[in-house]
């Protein structure tokens, strides 16, 4: 590698805490030349994140960093605080996981941007503001000049983490270390910010430490690859090493833990029910099969206030007329950008948020019509699961509570002995132990405490439950974990789901069928092997194309054009088809008119152009 970078040998990192030192990082050891992409994977808590912080001089006032790292011939450990302040910004910068909690929101773009380079290179505000509009623009950020006057709760999730990268390179540093820079965006943006990556180690020389828990990611992005447990280092090599002659057991386990495109997982078939676009009553049987659920034109639109103190207000169009039908025992997953209606969805069919049109049926009663008490009734038929397993379970409760509260409403008649029953048999049912009942949420890992969510949502032994971004926050193993159980309880127990998420990849792996909305509308809906295989609208083959695969060839060969752009706002939604601004394939009919759903093979999609392109 010629002479590195950055070396690292006998890196520990120790925390202090009231039950005694807790070591973070064990004896790591590593090193980076000029150009070059190292990546440290690992699950949440293996030490990826404090080794880098330990080396920025960042670690929290109760840790300790020892060993050595060398940067560029100057050791980093043991630097006062002024001495790292010369470093951090001008020769090492950091990109970190949330753009919108790392900017500054009282201050505009362009005010906290040439914060950098008046402080580290005494520029004046005028040539700092020029080099930031130049530095926006190298990371393709369209009409840079207009963003310096913007706050970050004014630009999209992707152009906030192209602005955290475009802050991080106005000094031309020789280290970028990212940590999770990906993880939370969309799988068109990640792939947008993937190939900026790639371009500016290209254009730039740059050293890049990338943290992260993708392996797709690291497969397309790292020339070499470390793997972290428990503060140490499992495994290092080439990513080929890693992907294709793993060493290490523990690696081997997380390789085959990533779901994949390009593989196929049984699934229990069901007899699919065709997409209802429009019909006056709905059906109580389809296909010989019962239909649990019916949703019919369903609307959701919320009023916002306008842009000036006395403008009128406006209508968001969360969902604009979505139709479907489910039957018992099948999987509708629902993917789709941030934006796109998906979470409004599932909270207008439990009628957690008012409807605006439409219908929902569950068992043929419109719960439109319902009172409060016979939807509360309904509701045991209905359950969620939400995103984030620990802002979903209350901490003061004990897991006994929080697993029994859905008795207390549905099922008040059930004393304390029948209601611990059911708890620790359920408990047992999603993996979890009796001796557990008696523990909080803050005891419990990510994975543990999602399980936990699960419980809560079984006990009133619902027919439908939807799932709303369940496994997103977790990590590869127990992501896999948690789907693996919910299609052991969905076959055990007859259980429809609907399962939202961005994670193409899981929701091939457990759905039956597969819909596609953009800005709350639907664009494709299809079982899941004609939709990965064949899919139809350019939105779908864009979300598909995206999708990062752990497989260094594979990613290799990957076409580096990708989904150009923003989901336009729906406040204002474009004319026509709303995917038409982002569509290679748009004509003027397209801007004239809204494409409406018909069936092309075995597929119902939106678009005036299918089968042509």
């Amino acid at each position: 590698m010629g002479n590195p970078l950055l070396q690292v040998s006998g890196l520990n990192v120790t925390f202090a805490t009231n039950d005694g030192a807790v070591n973070a990082v064990r004896d790591l050891g590593f090193e980076i030349s000029r150009g070059e992409t190292l990546g440290i994977v690992g699950e949440s808590g293996s030490g990826k994140s404090q080794t880098v912080l330990a080396l920025m001089g960042l670690l929290a006032d109760n840790g300790q960093a020892q060993g050595s790292a060398s940067f560029d011939g100057q050791q980093l450990l043991g630097l006062s605080s002024d001495e790292l302040n010369r470093i951090r910004g001008t020769r090492i910068s950091m990109i970190f996981q949330d753009p919108m909690t790392s900017l500054n929101p009282f201050l505009k773009i362009g005010r906290q941007m040439s914060l950098v380079l008046t402080q580290h290179q005494g520029l004046s505000r005028r040539a700092a503001m020029k080099q930031c509009a130049d530095m926006l623009d190298a990371v393709h950020i369209p009409e840079a000049q207009r963003r310096l006057s913007m706050y970050p709760h004014e630009l999209s999730g992707g152009m906030r983490q192209r602005v955290m990268i475009a802050s991080a390179l106005l000094c031309r540093p020789a280290l970028l270390i990212a940590d999770e820079p990906t993880t939370a965006l969309d799988v068109t943006v990640q792939a947008q910010i993937l190939g900026l990556m790639r371009e500016l180690r290209t254009d730039f020389d740059t050293a890049t430490i990338l943290i992260t828990h993708d392996l797709g990611v690291v497969a397309g992005l790292c020339d070499r690859v470390i793997v972290m447990r428990d503060g140490r280092c499992r495994e290092a090599g080439t990513v080929d090493q890693i992907f294709y002659r793993p060493a290490d057991e523990y690696t081997r386990e997380l390789l085959a833990a990533v779901p994949r495109l390009d593989f196929e997982r049984p699934q229990a078939e069901v007899t699919a029910v065709d997409l209802v676009v429009a019909q006056e009553q709905p059906p109580a049987k389809k296909n010989d099969r019962v239909i649990l659920l019916q949703v019919d034109s369903l609307q959701v639109f919320f009023k916002v206030p306008g842009p000036g103190i006395f403008s009128a207000s406006q209508t968001l169009k969360a969902v604009d007329g979505v139709s479907f039908g489910l039957v018992p025992g099948e999987t509708l997953g629902v993917v789709g950008e941030s934006g796109c209606g998906k979470s409004t969805l599932a909270r207008g069919i439990l009628r957690l948020v008012d409807v605006t049109g439409g219908r929902v049926c569950m068992l043929g009663r419109d719960l439109g019509v319902m009172d409060d008490n016979a939807l509360k009734e309904a509701r045991s038929d209905m359950q969620i699961i939400f995103q984030d397993p620990f802002a979903s379970l209350n901490p003061r409760m004990m897991v006994r509570d929080i697993v029994a509260e859905p008795l207390q409403t549905h099922q008040p008649d059930l004393d304390g002995a029948a209601v611990n029953g059911k708890v620790v048999r359920m408990l047992q049912r999603v993996g979890l132990e009796p001796g557990h009942m008696n523990r909080y949420p803050h005891e419990f890992s990510g994975g543990q405490c999602q399980r936990i969510g699960i419980a809560r949502a079984l006990i009133v032994e619902p027919r439908l439950i939807l799932c709303d971004e369940p496994v997103s926050a977790l990590d590869v193993s127990i992501q896999a974990q948690i789907v693996d159980l919910l299609m052991e309880l969905q076959a055990s127990l007859d259980l429809s789901l609907i399962f939202i998420a961005h994670d193409l990849a899981v929701v091939q792996q457990i759905s039956h069928r597969v819909m596609v909305m953009y800005l709350g509308r639907v664009v494709e809906v299809a079982d899941r092997y004609s939709l990965y295989a064949h899919p139809k609208h350019p939105y779908t083959r864009a979300l598909i194309e995206a999708v990062p695969i752990a497989d260094p060839e594979i990613e290799r060969r990957k076409s580096s054009t990708g989904l150009e752009g923003d989901v336009p706002s729906p406040l204002d939604p474009p004319s026509g088809c709303a995917f038409r601004t982002r569509c290679r394939y748009a004509a003027e009919r397209c801007a004239l008119e809204r494409p409406r759903l018909r069936m092309v093979d075995e597929t119902a999609v939106a678009c005036h152009r299918v089968g042509e392109i």
